[in-house]
């Protein structure tokens, strides 16, 4: 019996692109090949690489770097593909480079360099596919693109525009996800609330009945599979007021992921973003009265260029009114090929750097306030990790999304284990994490 060739994959990035590299998985198994966890096992391993920032650029040219080191044999794929000259002319021994979401050309460049061998008594690939999540929880990418034209970025030159998948393929390839053990779906993409606008929210068929592809629509239908629908990327357009109903109806998470970047009108127009701040700032109060355990997490940038100090004050009382439950920051960084780079008013390395603090630190009061009035609740918690060596286990609220925002440390958790749903009581919080018991230990107590 033919061994199968085995790949070794480095997956950078996004989620989205964790996405990507799951789709890869799922094809090259279906075709023979086996992974490897370890560059030594592998016969030939794939770097699905990040180009969003300079500094993710030199991240995933470090990652091909350690990979040919440790390996020898690579192919490159993702969104620093498109820079194949760069690429080349730091690591020219790479046997191909494939842009992003070109799964085809990646696949076929596997077959050039390691043919598959196929046996039809071990090809087995799941229902749901491969994924590099646990089984509890799993992304569900429902466009690719982006029609936005943000002057700090270029992710339109490398994903393209909007591209919408219809809603009968993302709502089955959901329910496959829930049947396969998936408590929890993960919606991404670059405009998640701009759903369906390229394909003028055109009907598809799910189960024997039309669907159209927008978001309200979208949404509503994935919370009828009983799993947590948690929205990210979810820019505060008008409609998405609609989703309040669905939140308040237990079928969507009380979570939005709403990339803000900034709170002056001045900055915003610079980057070319919605600069309403005063509406979007009513527009959450609003929805924090329809749905008061919402919790909204966001990213700013700090150091943009103009920014003057007033700027930067405004988007601390903007964190300040609005609540802003988990915040993000990232000082400025320029980026090959983005208008903003032209922008004159440069912001000292040093003045980013103590704006970028001050910011963290009111942003972790903001938590912290928010976090202490969950204290005393009982609360359904999905639980991520286990530590029996401490009797802990690691699980996230409805109002946590994994790897970005904080954890529920739950004590005495004897009996409990990964995947598991678990209701607590919460005991303690500070800036970021809550604390917890299972409510069968408090009751006993």
């Amino acid at each position: 019996m033919s061994q199968a060739p085995k790949i070794g994959l480095v997956s950078l990035g996004c989620p989205k692109a964790l996405v990507d590299s799951e789709r890869i998985m799922t094809t090259l198994r279906a075709q023979g090949y086996s992974f490897s966890r370890n560059y030594e096992g592998a016969d030939i391993v794939l770097v699905n690489t990040c180009g969003f920032l300079d500094s993710a650029k030199q991240e995933s040219l470090e990652a091909i770097g350690e990979a040919l080191n440790e390996n020898g044999r690579v192919i490159v794929t993702g969104c620093l593909g498109i820079e194949e000259g760069l690429i080349r002319e730091t690591h020219p021994s790479v046997l191909a480079i494939t842009g992003p979401h070109q799964y085809e050309s990646v696949v076929s460049a596997v077959h050039e360099h390691l043919p598959p061998v196929p046996n039809k008594f071990l090809d087995l690939v799941p229902e749901s596919g491969l994924k590099l999540t646990p089984r509890h929880y799993a992304y569900l990418k429902i466009s690719e693109g982006c029609n936005n034209r943000c002057s700090f970025c270029i992710i339109p030159q490398i994903r393209g525009d909007l591209a919408s998948r219809p809603a009968g393929g993302i709502l089955a390839e959901a329910e496959g996800l829930v049947r396969s053990g998936a408590k929890e779906l993960l919606v991404i993409s670059q405009d998640t609330s701009a759903y369906g606008l390229d394909i003028k929210y055109a009907e598809s068929n799910y189960r024997g009945r039309p669907v159209k592809a927008k978001f309200y629509d979208l949404a509503k239908e994935l919370g009828q599979f009983g799993a947590w629908v948690r929205l990210h990327y979810v820019y505060p357009y008008p409609h998405v007021d609609q989703i309040m109903e669905l939140m308040a109806d237990g079928l969507v998470l009380p979570y939005l992921d709403i990339p803000f970047q900034h709170a002056s009108p001045k900055v915003l127009k610079a980057m070319r973003r919605p600069a309403h701040q005063e509406k979007t700032l009513n527009r959450i109060l609003n929805w924090k009265r329809q749905v008061p355990d919402l919790t909204v997490r966001s990213n700013f940038i700090v150091g943009f260029p103009g920014e003057t100090e007033e700027d930067f004050e405004m988007m601390l009382d903007f964190i300040e009114e609005a609540e802003i439950d988990r915040a993000g920051c990232f000082k400025y960084e320029p980026v090959t090929g983005a208008p903003a780079n032209e922008l004159e008013g440069i912001v000292p390395d040093e003045v980013a750097q103590e704006r970028w603090e001050q910011l963290m630190e009111v942003a972790q009061n903001v938590s912290a306030g928010q976090l202490s009035k969950k204290v005393g609740r009982t609360i359904d918690v999905l639980v991520d990790d286990v530590q029996p060596d401490k009797n802990v286990a690691i699980a996230r609220s409805k109002w946590d999304a994994p790897e970005i925002d904080g954890q529920v440390i739950v004590a005495n958790a004897d009996g409990i284990k990964p995947g598991d749903m678990v209701s607590v009581t919460v005991t303690g919080s500070d800036e970021y994490d809550l604390f917890a018991e299972p409510v069968k230990a408090v009751q006993a107590a």
